[in-house]
């Protein structure tokens, strides 16, 4: 079975197209309107191996926060769909990652109940003109959407590109470890039997 999912997004502020294949080795192609959320969707899917397309418009005269929002509740969206009743995943997964003097854990729960915890402060208010809040905002976004549990953790950094960059690609990582298929179950796993 193909863990797939498109997303179409049309608001007053963006217009978005999402889809994803969680069993992909990060192919797409990322086109938000925002230079810096490229790329950070680019080190989202390439560390989760999971194919993302994204074609977004938005009200970026304003700012960048609608088209990151909505962004990231699109592609919450596309995972909760992907994943269907979640039979056979590993469910859980954490990943503490090391970029240059940053360290982030972050760590996943795809059992379908929101919770958000986000303890990584950037301490620099712009990345070139992309506001570091998105970063924070972009993850809620998505963790609302996927209905799941996301906790992340900066143990210490000072770059603030290096800062958002570790925070991507940990949640990423930690991602793609819950939502592999469990070789030694293919239930759902979850003694309540549902999720």
């Amino acid at each position: 079975m193909t863990r797939t999912a498109s997303v179409d997004r049309k608001t007053g502020e963006t217009d978005i197209q999402l889809s994803i294949n969680l069993d992909g080795d990060g192919a797409g192609t990322r086109k938000s309107g925002i230079g810096f959320l490229d790329h950070m969707l680019d080190l989202f899917s390439k560390h989760a191996l999971i194919n993302l397309s994204v074609a977004a418009v938005g009200d970026l005269h304003v700012d960048d926060h609608h088209t990151c929002e909505d962004i990231g509740i699109a592609l919450g969206q596309a995972m909760d769909q992907a994943l269907g009743d979640r039979a056979g995943i590993r469910r859980y997964g954490h990943f503490t990652l090391p970029m240059d003097e940053c360290l982030v854990t972050a760590a996943v729960d795809l059992g379908g109940r929101y919770a958000f915890e986000y303890q990584a402060p950037i301490a620099a208010a712009k990345i070139g003109t992309f506001d570091t809040e998105l970063v924070e905002h972009f993850w809620q976004s998505f963790a609302a959407n996927s209905k799941c549990n996301l906790h992340v953790v900066l143990h210490h950094g000072r770059n603030a590109h290096h800062v958002a960059e570790c925070v991507f690609k940990a949640v990423a990582r930690a991602v793609r470890m819950a939502v592999e298929n469990d070789p030694r179950s293919n239930a759902i796993p979850s003694t309540k039997g549902v999720l």
